[in-house]
């Protein structure tokens, strides 16, 4: 009778027992080293570094970055709204679970330090920090931070991002294949500069020290707009000479 009654246990404890696939992606970190169920080729590291530091290159820093902007990036590749044929690829066999575990697990690694350099070009700096009204180009800066240090899921950090990939983004801005910025806003600003500032501006964001977003608030204050990719406010544009709005 005992004998019976164990070999009634065996189906239900295997049936109990978790799919070989779903082992490689119990965790983030399992996900980032292990690829999931799409294999080596398909890890995270193997183009983003151990630390999530990136390549230097064309593969971006992951570490510190947004949690909430990490995940919209993997959904963006999977719906084709970022284009790139192996971030599709591997997006698209992440579901939404694994996208947020990954992402999490990026954005609680520490922040690597980036080598500094001295900057060259302060019309960089200017564009960056100032914008140009001629033109209708907003500052860098009042989305990205004055540090390059990014706020919440919709503004990510551009200090010490590789020039490469800085330019490359603004690149693919520019000619529309990148097109998940909700606004529209960095394809109009990279249609407005030339090749040389893109590359001047990659460079002044690359030597900038590495930083954690800050957090943002859910509610525009008066004087500012609403940004409907995160909720934060940026402040409205105005004509120079201008005054600032009340209150």
């Amino acid at each position: 009778m005992r004998f019976t009654s164990l070999l009634w246990l065996v189906p239900i404890a295997a049936c109990s027992a978790p799919a070989p696939e779903s082992r490689f992606r119990e965790s983030g970190e399992v996900i980032a080293f292990g690829g999931g169920d799409g294999g080596a080729e398909a890890a995270c590291f193997t183009c983003h570094g151990i630390e999530g530091q990136g390549d230097g290159r064309a593969s971006p820093r992951l570490a510190g970055l947004d949690k909430g902007y990490l995940h919209r990036q993997l959904d963006d590749f999977a719906s084709g709204r970022r284009d790139h044929a192996v971030m599709r690829a591997i997006a698209r066999r992440l579901d939404g679970g694994d996208r947020s575990k990954v992402a999490a697990y990026y954005a609680g690694l520490p922040i690597p330090a980036n080598q500094l350099v001295e900057l060259q070009d302060s019309g960089a700096a200017g564009l960056y920090n100032n914008g140009d009204a001629g033109r209708d180009l907003a500052p860098c800066a009042s989305c990205h931070g004055s540090t390059g240090e990014g706020a919440g899921p919709g503004n990510p950090p551009l200090a010490g991002q590789p020039a490469a990939y800085i330019a490359a983004q603004l690149a693919a801005f520019r000619d529309g294949s990148r097109n998940n910025d909700a606004l529209g806003e960095m394809r109009a600003i990279s249609r407005r500069l030339t090749g040389g500032e893109i590359r001047a501006v990659a460079d002044h964001v690359a030597a900038l020290p590495a930083a954690r977003p800050r957090a943002v608030r859910a509610a525009s204050r008066e004087g500012h707009r609403g940004d409907p990719r995160n909720d934060v406010s940026v402040p409205h544009r105005r004509a120079a000479g201008s005054s600032p709005p009340a209150g």
